[in-house]
């Protein structure tokens, strides 16, 4: 795999749309704003399917409407 991660976290997105913030989601699912944010910008190395399952819940959406994959080109 070479380059960066080919999975791509759409949070701010979800979040724009249901007007709703960071600050809030990380209290609603108890997690920390600082590792929300690792999530949000595409640095977390794993997510905890209790994490997903809480963000999905809050955000009214499924695994699929956050992360996305992203072939690219091997070439």
């Amino acid at each position: 795999m070479a380059g960066g991660t080919s999975i791509s976290v759409r949070l701010d997105q979800l979040l724009e749309d249901r007007g709703m913030t960071m600050t809030e989601l990380a209290q609603r699912i108890d997690l920390t704003l600082a590792n929300l944010s690792i999530l949000k910008t595409g640095k977390a190395k794993a997510i905890r399917f209790t994490t997903l399952e809480a963000i999905c819940r809050e955000l009214d959406c499924q695994p699929g409407d956050l992360l996305t994959y992203d072939q690219g080109d091997d070439s």
